[in-house]
């Protein structure tokens, strides 16, 4: 029953992201370079491993979040955008 829910939730993500690259006309790059309107949900977590959070000074900021990835957030949730500080 757990798995079911993953998926349920990996689709409505994946859903989400390629209707808004489709409404906005705007595409993104994959795993070979080229653009594409409808990105896989796994290219996109693998994007974001290498994002990690850092606490300087007790100053909470994120590394390596490059303007792809904050182009990507955007099509996002707020929740989304809110886990990476971008709100």
């Amino acid at each position: 029953m757990i798995m079911g829910l993953c998926l349920l939730v990996y689709n409505l993500a994946q859903k989400k992201l390629r209707q808004a690259l489709l409404s906005s006309d705007d595409s993104i790059r994959n795993q070979v370079n080229k653009l594409t309107k409808k990105p896989t949900m796994r290219w996109i977590f693998q994007m974001f491993q290498s994002v990690p959070l850092l606490i300087i000074n007790g100053q909470k900021q994120m590394s390596n979040l490059t303007e792809e990835r904050q182009k990507i957030l955007h099509y996002l949730s707020q929740s989304c955008r809110q886990y990476y500080l971008m709100i």
